[in-house]
């Protein structure tokens, strides 16, 4: 059986106890749902590169540059099966600097900031909803990078500890 890979990455920024997502609109794979802050498909010259992705969609989205964010890391990858793909999703957090404004336009749809409590109640992608949901209960009070695997029913993150 032979199946398309399609490699996407998000960024979510955080500023204190609120993130920021965007309702996204008319978009290819995921329209109408709170996706990250920022996000998208891989460029060609981007495929072993996925932060040098997320940085260019975050200013093609939202016009903010890698100098406006600290502690930017990738911290999540995921693997679905879906529609006849293997959906590979590189998911980054970093911290909104002073420089980012309160309020954000995107050429996606509507940006807004949620308070970490409000997260859970919107309606987001499959994957995205695990990965919110295990940075609230574990991931945000680590720094390690997490890999997620869908079943169908879930999907089951492991820690991706470096080592050699």
């Amino acid at each position: 059986m032979y199946e398309k890979l399609r490699n996407m990455t998000s960024i979510y920024i955080t500023k204190g106890d609120k993130m920021l997502l965007l309702f996204r609109q008319g978009g290819r794979v995921v329209s109408d749902t709170w996706v990250g802050s920022a996000g998208g498909h891989f460029e060609e010259s981007e495929l072993n590169d996925p932060k040098a992705c997320v940085l260019r969609e975050m200013k093609e989205e939202l016009g903010i540059e890698e100098t406006a964010v600290r502690n930017l890391a990738l911290r999540y990858i995921t693997l679905r099966r879906t529609k006849g793909e293997i959906r590979q999703n590189y998911y980054f957090f970093a911290e909104a600097g002073n420089e980012v404004e309160e309020r954000i336009a995107s050429t996606e749809g509507i940006c807004r900031w949620f308070a970490y409590t409000e997260l859970l109640a919107l309606e987001m992608p499959y994957t995205a909803k695990f990965v919110i949901e295990h940075y609230l209960e574990i991931g945000r009070n680590t720094n390690e990078m997490y890999a997620g695997v869908a079943d169908g029913k879930r999907v089951v993150f492991t820690e991706l500890p470096q080592y050699s």
